[in-house]
C-alpha cells in the first residue's frame, strides 16, 4: 500500500509541476506580492525600497484604513469579540449583525438583506434557492465566474447570451416562454473590461417577458452613481435581486451580501447552504461595515466627486498619449489598458513597480487569449499628483516597450 501510494502521488506531482511549467511558458504565472503594512493609496511592497502607488486595489472609496472604519472594527472587537464560533441560526447571530442587514437593505430601498462570508458564497447560494428544473436562468456570457459557479449548482435549464447583446437576450427569453420562472442574471459592471451592463434595457425586457432579474453589484456600490447605489441609480433599471460585497469599496474587509424581497431572503435563510454551513461573519469585520455605510448614508457625494475627477483626468490623458483604454462607461473607475500580449502585460507591470507605479498584467485564462491588459483601478484616496505620476510612469514604459 505505501508503496502505490507513493506511485500515485509521484505521478500526481508530476503532472502538478507539467501544469505549472506550461503556465510559466505562457506568461500568465501570477506571483504575489507582499504588502507590509495597511492598504492604502501608498503601500510598502517586499523588495522595493520605498513605498510605491497602489492602482491596482478594490479601494475605490479609499476606506479600507480610513480611521473611523479602523476605529468601529476595534470597538466591536472589544464589546462583541473576536468571532461567533457558529453558523448564523445556532449562536452565530448578535445585534449588530442584524444591524448590518437593516442599514445594507435601507441603502438599496430593499426589503431586507443576508450577510455570507463572501459574495461568492452569496452567489453560490442565491440560484440554486430561487429556481427549479422548471425555470431557466439567461446569463450573459461575460459573467463573474462565481456566478457561473453559482447557477451550475441550480437545476434550472441555463442559456448563456452573448456579451451585454439584447437582441441575444431577448431571443432567449423568447425561446425559454415555456419556463415557470425566467431569471436574468448579469453583472452590473463587468470587471475585466470596466463594461457597464444596459441595466434599463435588460429591465424592459424582463418586464416585456415576465422575467426576474439579478444583479452582482461588486464594482458598483458604495461608488457608482450619483449617490453610489450602483448600476441602476447609475443608467436606469430595477433588479430584482441584487447581491454585493462588502469587500472592495465598503471598506475592503470580507462579507458578501444578497438584498431584495423579504420573503427571498427568509427562504434563503432556511435553504442556502454558503449561509447555512459557514461561520457568521466575524464582529470587527461587521462593526467597520456599518461605519462604512453610515459615512455614504450621510456623505456620499464628496467620496464621488473626488472619484470622478481622477477618473476623467486618468481616462482623457492616457487616450491622448495614445494608449486603448477598455470600457463602455468613462465614469467608472475601472480604467484596463489593452496591451493584447500577455508577456507585455507582465513585462509592463514590473516596468511600473521600477518607477514607483503598483498594478497588474491581466491575462489568459482570467481574461480571453488576446486580450491581456493591465487593469488601472482608481480611488477617491489618490491625489492629482498621483494620477500625474500615473499617466508619466505610462508614457516613458509605453515609449520603451513600443506599445506608444
Amino acid at each position: 500500500m505505501r508503496r502505490c501510494f507513493s506511485t500515485a502521488t509521484n505521478y500526481f506531482e508530476n503532472h502538478l509541476k507539467n501544469e505549472l511549467s506550461g503556465i510559466q511558458s505562457a506568461g500568465t504565472f501570477k506571483s504575489e506580492r507582499v504588502i507590509q503594512g495597511k492598504q492604502g493609496v501608498l503601500v510598502k511592497v517586499s523588495g522595493s525600497d520605498k513605498p510605491v502607488i497602489n492602482f491596482c486595489a478594490n479601494n475605490y472609496l479609499g476606506l479600507s484604513s480610513h480611521p473611523e472604519v479602523i476605529a468601529a472594527g476595534q470597538k466591536a472587537l472589544e464589546s462583541h469579540g473576536a468571532g461567533l464560533s457558529s453558523v448564523r441560526f445556532i449562536c452565530g447571530t448578535q445585534d449588530i449583525h442584524k444591524e448590518l442587514e437593516r442599514k445594507i437593505s435601507e441603502f438599496h430601498g430593499t426589503e431586507d438583506a443576508i450577510l455570507y462570508a463572501a459574495c461568492f458564497d452569496a452567489n453560490g447560494g442565491v440560484f440554486e434557492v430561487m429556481t427549479g428544473e422548471e425555470d431557466t436562468i439567461i446569463s450573459d456570457e461575460l459573467n463573474h465566474a462565481s456566478i457561473i459557479d453559482g447557477i451550475r449548482l441550480s437545476k434550472a435549464k441555463r442559456l448563456r447570451y452573448k456579451h451585454l447583446d439584447l437582441d441575444d437576450l431577448e431571443t432567449k427569453l423568447k425561446e425559454s416562454q415555456d419556463s415557470r420562472f425566467r431569471l436574468i442574471a448579469t453583472d452590473g459592471v463587468f470587471s475585466m473590461d470596466g463594461d457597464v451592463a444596459p441595466l434599463a434595457d435588460i429591465s424592459n425586457l424582463a418586464n416585456k417577458y415576465n422575467a426576474l432579474l439579478f444583479i452582482d453589484e461588486c464594482h458598483a456600490t458604495g461608488f457608482f452613481g450619483k449617490t453610489g447605489r450602483g448600476t441602476a441609480e447609475a443608467v436606469g433599471g430595477h433588479p430584482h435581486v441584487i447581491n454585493s460585497t462588502l469587500g472592495k469599496a465598503l471598506g475592503g474587509s470580507m462579507g458578501g451580501y444578497t438584498t431584495g424581497p423579504k420573503p427571498l431572503i427568509d427562504l434563503l435563510r432556511q435553504r442556502s447552504r454558503p449561509y447555512l454551513f459557514s461561520n457568521s461573519l466575524a464582529p470587527s469585520i461587521v462593526g467597520s461595515s456599518i461605519k462604512v455605510f453610515d459615512l455614504l448614508m450621510n456623505d456620499s457625494s464628496s467620496f464621488i466627486g473626488s472619484l470622478q475627477t481622477n477618473v476623467s483626468h486618468f481616462r482623457k490623458s492616457m487616450a491622448a498619449n495614445g494608449f486603448t483604454i477598455l470600457g463602455n462607461e468613462p465614469t467608472h473607475p475601472i480604467c484596463p489598458v489593452l496591451l493584447k500580449d500577455a508577456k507585455l502585460a507582465s513585462t509592463m507591470a514590473d516596468e511600473l513597480l521600477k518607477l514607483g507605479i503598483y498594478v497588474i498584467g491581466f491575462s489568459y485564462p482570467v481574461v480571453p487569449k488576446g486580450k491581456a491588459r493591465i487593469r488601472v483601478q482608481i480611488s477617491a484616496a489618490h491625489e492629482k499628483e498621483h494620477i500625474d505620476q500615473l499617466i508619466d510612469a505610462f508614457a516613458t514604459v509605453g515609449k520603451k516597450l513600443n506599445v506608444i
